[in-house]
């Protein structure tokens, strides 16, 4: 025999309704009662329609008219002559008795918990009678059946407990006689019950499955089936979490687990009694009956995952008790406790410290001023003794609960949820385990909620999956290329080495973008510079403080942040990313080549919290100098000198300054070619390459500030006082005496000139040197860099990296490596 339930979804309008007489209708040979709850958004209406009683607010009437209509209206929908007379009748009859009883609350104005549950039931009494109707004119005979008969609670009005034995009885008697009286289906009423003096009592929100629990345990039943709008229990809640699945078994414990922290498919109470008879519940969606929904009994397969679901408790409130009085004190823990179960007020999850020094537990938020009052109560003495602080609460927290029997016994579970945390940024507020180790439990700020399901999700479902949610500022040459090589990277990213780029913000110089779901890279360049957003993507006018904050509001799990400007204000920003645990990718020079309290405000929160500052390109694009230099100090290696040639421009220009041109038309050259900014005296002031011989030096472990690097001039003053452009390259051949002089004196030596950085001793020097036949700085082709390294163990003979050290292509593809390394951090 099965046990049907239907929630209110499932009978809360015509296509539902049809959905479920076909499904009782193919399965009627099996069913043995059917329990339904109030339409959808039934019971929300009536609790509001009782509070506008109580105030003496006249509105009740029309708000019970429009239920009313509802329910007629569903009625004529179905029915016709006198099937539909009849229901209507029936209904009439229970709209009066209803109306009846907030006429008399109205009077009053007074909303007794009693009251409150009488009104209450009426939402499965209509929808129980209707739905009995529309099958019987279906043709299956099937009956009204109000629990309040049958199923007998205490007097917790709100939240009755049944009193098994009566109900079984009850249960058990009432289909015995239904058996004598042919194949009429049942079609009772779900959520309520009644007291033994006969008052309506309700079960609590979710009661419903909990009927048909009981239902399956009196009868013996081979299963209860609960028809609900999803397709079963699901990983974690959909409408937080992207990429979750059902779950196709799961044991009675897991699911006690995860419904109590928050999983609504089903009423955590209603496992008990299926429990206690071994009855299997099966979770399946009255909208896509083919699947076979999620199978809770005893013995549930391992599954592929060690963890079997996700879930969260939103708005609880922590209350913590601390003081000397409490360590070593039998007894102590009793006492507290004990004093709350007198108020009747639910304790959600315990953690003490191994001292004793203090204890703290979650309740519900409406809980605390009576929890705080008995507590004060309760140890007034040691209180006022200073032996015990007060009791402190701290609100708008969450619980973030893993479940699954595989976690017993299996090694880095926590370590992996609480890195997914950590890495994050999501504080801890308070941690619970059970021996069992069925559950671990955390206590987050309730804002960090859904980046914490998120993150959780992806770290145990995922297999190895990494996210990374990418905000970028300058769409230029690097920033623009960067958006081409996601773009044709994205698929291989995915497919080969499961990373997935998700471009969340994007910015220009003039406008912005956002989008959680997705900003297409390909496209967005176009939108931002059109200011027309597509699909729903606002595009808005750029402000960098709001850009920051709304990339910290939007909160999302695996963030990165890509500075793709030369811009000192960007860069301001990013100590206040780094602390909102958003990594920082970057091949803007300025935050290391600032002041030295920035870069190491900047590396030290990004050491302190683990969170990602990455800025490989900030000296030579993608060659990868930096990483080495950090890795020999790593290793325990000193770095004794460093040499360098790191101006992409100025290395063209010297390695073809051989007397074929003047040095006046190489930089001609070098400008028509796009290896110099529009005005060639920002690349030949030697600034560029002065902020990157910084940057080495600090990597090197020099605290040196900008003004202490030496900057011999390139160029003759009058180039730079010159007006304008042309102007400048007017002064600029006056100079190309002095230049091809300078160029002859070291041919004559067999050397040639070239524009290099020296790091050694505590001092950053940048000079025009002549280089010797054999000096590595020769080797230079083109805009080539270079930078040799002298170190303890590469003393004999240095190390040489050497390569482009310039252009959009390879800076953006070393900007792209970084993101690839901020994914390689998440698992």
């Amino acid at each position: 025999m099965l046990v049907l339930k239907f929630g209110g979804t499932s009978v809360g309008s015509r296509e539902a309704l049809e959905k479920v007489v076909r499904i009782i209708t193919e399965n009627r040979s099996k069913i043995g009662v059917v329990v339904v709850s109030a339409l959808s958004k039934v019971t929300d209406s009536l609790i509001e329609i009782s509070a506008l009683a109580e105030a003496g607010d006249e509105k009740y009437s029309d708000l019970v008219g429009t239920i009313k209509r509802r329910h007629l209206d569903l009625a004529a929908l179905f029915l016709t002559g006198m099937d539909l007379e009849k229901t209507l009748a029936g209904l009439e009859d229970m709209f009066s008795s209803l109306l009846r009883a907030l006429d008399g609350i109205y009077v009053l104005q007074e909303l007794s918990k009693r009251s409150l549950d009488l009104i209450m039931s009426y939402g499965e009494r209509f929808s129980a009678f209707l739905t009995a109707s529309i099958l019987s004119a279906r043709d299956i005979p099937a009956s009204f059946l109000d629990t309040r008969l049958l199923i007998k609670t205490n007097d917790t009005f709100g939240k009755a407990i049944i009193e098994e034995d009566e109900s079984f009885r009850l249960i058990s008697s009432y289909f015995e006689k239904a058996k004598s009286q042919g194949n009429v289906l049942p079609i009772a009423t779900g959520f309520i019950g009644s007291a033994p003096n006969g008052a309506t009592t309700t079960l609590g929100r979710g009661g419903s499955d909990l009927s048909a629990a009981v239902f399956a345990a009196a009868l013996d039943a081979d299963e209860v089936e609960i028809w609900t709008d999803v397709d079963g229990i699901l990983t974690a809640d959909p409408r937080q979490v992207k990429n979750v699945f059902c779950i196709e078994s799961i044991s009675y414990e897991e699911a006690m687990e995860l419904s109590h922290f928050g999983a609504k498919v089903i009423y955590p109470p209603s496992i008990r009694p299926a429990l206690s008879k071994n009855i299997p519940i099966r979770i399946r969606n009255t909208f896509n009956p083919e699947t076979a929904g999620t199978l809770i009994t005893r013995n549930a397969d391992a599954g592929l995952y060690s963890v079997r679901g996700i879930s969260s408790m939103s708005s609880i409130s922590l209350i913590r008790l601390q003081g000397p009085a409490m360590v070593g004190v039998a007894g102590f823990s009793s006492r507290l406790f004990s004093a709350l179960a007198r108020r009747k007020i639910s304790v959600i999850l315990i953690t003490q410290s191994s001292s004793e020094f203090s204890i703290c537990f979650a309740v519900h938020p409406g809980d605390v001023p009576a929890a705080e009052e008995v507590l004060n109560e309760e140890f007034k003495k040691e209180i006022s003794g200073g032996e015990i602080d007060p009791p402190i609460a701290e609100n708008n927290l969450s619980i973030i609960a893993v479940v699954g029997a595989g976690m017993k016994n299996s090694t880095g579970i926590s370590g992996k949820f609480f890195h997914a945390l950590g890495r994050n940024g999501i504080n801890v507020v308070a941690i619970a385990q059970g021996s069992s180790e069925i559950n671990i439990s955390a206590v987050i700020s309730t804002q960090d909620e859904s980046k914490a399901l998120n993150t959780v999700h992806e770290a145990f479902f995922l297999e190895g999956v990494r996210s990374v949610n990418l905000f970028l500022i300058g769409t230029g040459l690097i920033g623009g290329t960067l958006l081409e090589q996601i773009a044709n990277q994205k698929k291989v990213l995915a497919e080969n080495h499961k990373i997935r780029v998700n471009l969340v913000g994007a910015a220009d110089s003039k406008n912005m973008a956002f989008d959680p779901q997705g900003l297409d890279p390909k496209n967005i360049k176009v939108i931002l510079k059109s200011k027309e957003g597509k699909d729903g993507k606002k595009v808005e006018p750029l402000n960098l403080a709001s850009y920051m904050e709304k990339m910290k509001a939007l909160n999302l799990p695996n963030s990165a942040f890509c500075d793709c400007t030369a811009s000192d204000v960007v860069a301001s920003f990013y100590a206040d990313l780094l602390k909102a645990a958003i990594p920082v990718i970057t091949p803007n020079k300025r935050a290391n080549s600032g002041t030295l309290e920035y870069y190491s405000t900047l590396l030290g929160i990004s050491r302190e919290r683990n969170i990602p500052y990455l800025y490989e390109t900030t000296v030579c694009a993608g060659l990868p100098v930096i990483s080495t230099l950090r890795d020999m100090t790593l290793s325990g290696d000193k770095i004794m000198r460093v040499e360098a040639v790191l101006s992409g421009t100025l290395s063209y220009i010297f390695n073809n300054f051989d007397g074929k041109k003047s040095f006046s038309a190489l930089v001609r050259e070098a400008k028509a070619k796009g290896y110099t900014e529009p005005d060639p005296r920002d690349d030949l002031n030697a600034m560029d390459a002065a902020r990157k011989a910084l940057v080495l030096a600090r990597e090197s472990g020099m605290a040196l500030e900008f003004s202490q690097v030496q900057i011999e001039p390139i160029l003759p003053a009058a180039c730079f006082e010159a007006e304008n452009v042309d102007a400048f390259f007017g002064e600029l051949e006056k100079a190309d005496k002095d230049f091809e002089d300078r160029r002859l004196r070291a041919a004559i030596k067999g050397r040639a000139l070239r524009y290099v950085a020296v790091i050694e001793e505590g001092r950053a020097q940048l000079s025009l040197r002549e280089e010797d036949e054999g000096s590595p700085f020769r080797s230079l082709v083109d805009s080539d860099n270079i930078v040799v390294i002298t170190t303890g163990r590469y003393s004999t003979l240095p190390m040489v990296i050497k390569g482009p050290g310039a252009g959009a292509q390879v800076t953006a593809a070393g900007f792209f490596a970084d993101i690839a390394r901020i994914a390689k951090t998440l698992v």
